[in-house]
């Protein structure tokens, strides 16, 4: 069976795992028989037979290790703040299930079956985003995912605009809840679900951002008159980065058949500012970093990064897969790798708005009654400023918890929190270059653009109409954003500038 799961194809690998999972689960039976076995041999077993954490060297009698799981997912339940958006919560849920499923947690069939039984019906928990540091895995966020198994907790409701108590949840569907066995709690609550989940969601949409920034910035060297030489690949073969290399090339394929470039060749221009020059340079190396990042998260979510872990010979070690570092420190990579997208934007959105090479300034013919596209480059700069902030480290941070038992955490969900907000800042401001730049475009008429952009173009003013006076922009500037996050803007120029990368 391949237990594979790629970002790029996350939601279909994921269904096709659980729908393995459902027709054969012997996996998760044997490593369970493992737990039963070692049971019987009066060991101590961390998380099975012992307390948690600073309770380690608590021994639990037999026949309190299920109250022991069910106390677990109730103490540990004590997340706050804002709900994990509905789609990041349907995401962990199905990472814990193809986690328990590679068969080194040791839970029993019960428990994952109605884990299973509630992915297919797509009840998710309400799972308040804060409460977790990291390591020991995210624990609140996991047990508040949890407890809808045992009938506690919350779900969405129906209409997915509030919470509702699970047993409302669980009885409209016809389940019965189940009770936790030994070792179930720590198997559900110890991992890096809540990590992964936010970091698949996100580098999932930036991996189609990273284009429409290119194509983003190619509309605004086209409309600003910028020089194509600094895309020579020539240029670009002497410093390879990979990421430098791509975007270099999808520029090149952005402008080709360009009336526009035509028509100033020999302007006598010696050199366009760094944020039209240094396209491939900037785009590029937020790119392979964003390129770190996915390969990161996407050996997690292939891993099993509960605790204690169960093996085939009979061993049950107690070790540290839950640590979120290597997580922590890649989100936080992707926060600044995603932030510069955004920053390089704002100052071509800005230089659009100059007035330079026949441009009107602030690109409205008759200004002064107007403002034009001045407040528009207010609130990309107020973003990007606001991204400076968030991508502050969340990594360099570390908590002793646990009466100092769990001496160094990973923080790693915070650099996962601030990351979603991040990226969604970034997508607001490409909408902003997006607004400009064809507003910018429309003067160049009736010149045409390269293929790629004018496809662009034309895609972007079938959503939003070319601006003589003023007007209620933020409409646009919303509709900018739903194009950019739904990935049409790059499908319509896929569909003629095939190479695209």
């Amino acid at each position: 069976m391949n237990h594979s799961v790629t970002i790029e194809n996350l939601h279909a690998d994921l269904e096709r795992r659980m729908d393995a999972l459902r027709e054969n689960d012997d996996v998760v039976a044997r490593s369970r028989e493992v737990v039963e076995n070692a049971l019987e041999s009066d060991r101590a077993i961390y998380g099975v037979n012992t307390g948690f954490g600073a309770l380690a060297s608590k021994r639990i009698d037999d026949h309190q290790l299920g109250q022991l799981q069910r106390n677990l997912l109730l103490s540990h339940a004590c997340g706050t703040g804002s709900p994990v958006p509905v789609e990041i919560t349907r995401l962990m849920m199905r990472l814990k299930v193809h986690a328990l499923g590679l068969g080194n947690s040791g839970v029993s069939l019960p428990i994952f079956r109605q884990l299973l039984k509630l992915c297919e019906l797509d009840i998710l928990p309400w799972i308040p985003s804060r409460g977790s540091v990291g390591a020991s895995g995210d624990l609140a966020p996991l047990a508040h995912m949890s407890l809808p198994l045992i009938g506690l907790g919350q779900c969405w409701n129906e209409e997915r605009s509030g919470p509702e108590p699970a047993r409302e949840t669980l009885a409209r569907h016809g389940i019965e809840p189940v009770e936790p066995g030994a070792k179930d709690g720590i198997g559900l609550i110890n991992g890096t679900q809540l990590m992964s989940a936010y970091g698949a969601f996100i580098l999932n949409r930036a991996l189609h951002l990273t284009t429409a920034a290119d194509i983003l910035g190619t509309m605004s060297l086209e409309a600003l008159q910028g020089s194509a030489r600094p895309f020579d690949e020539r240029v670009h073969k002497v410093r390879p980065h990979p990421g430098q290399l791509a975007v270099a090339a999808n520029v090149r394929e952005l402008l080709a058949d360009s009336e526009i470039l035509e028509s100033h060749r020999h302007c006598g221009k010696v050199q366009d500012p760094y944020c039209l020059r240094c396209i491939p340079q900037v785009h590029g190396a937020s790119r392979d970093a964003l390129g770190h990042a996915v390969e990161v998260v996407e050996r997690e979510i292939n891993s099993v990064t509960d605790n204690p872990l169960v093996f085939e010979d009979g061993d049950i070690i107690s070790a540290g897969n839950f640590h979120g570092q290597p997580l922590a420190l890649s989100l936080d990579y992707a926060a600044m790798a995603l932030s510069e997208l955004a920053s390089i934007s704002e100052r071509r959105t800005y230089l659009l708005l100059e007035g330079h090479d026949g441009l009107p300034k602030l690109l409205m013919s008759d200004t002064g009654i107007n403002s034009g596209f001045m407040i528009p480059q207010y609130t990309a700069a107020a973003l990007v400023s606001e991204n400076k902030v968030l991508c502050h480290p969340a990594s360099v941070d570390s908590i002793p918890t646990s009466l100092g038992q769990e001496d160094h955490v990973s923080m790693g969900s915070i650099s996962a929190l601030k990351l979603l907000s991040v990226l969604g800042n970034v997508e607001r401001v490409l909408a902003v270059e997006a607004l400009t730049a064809a507003q910018a475009l429309d003067f160049r008429a009736p010149l045409k653009p390269g293929t790629g952009v004018l496809a662009a173009h034309e895609h972007i003013r079938k959503h939003v109409s070319h601006a003589e006076e003023d007007y209620e922009v933020g409409h646009d500037i919303d509709t900018c954003t739903r194009l950019l996050r739904s990935g049409d803007l790059v499908g319509s120029v896929q569909s003629v500038v095939s190479g695209l990368r």
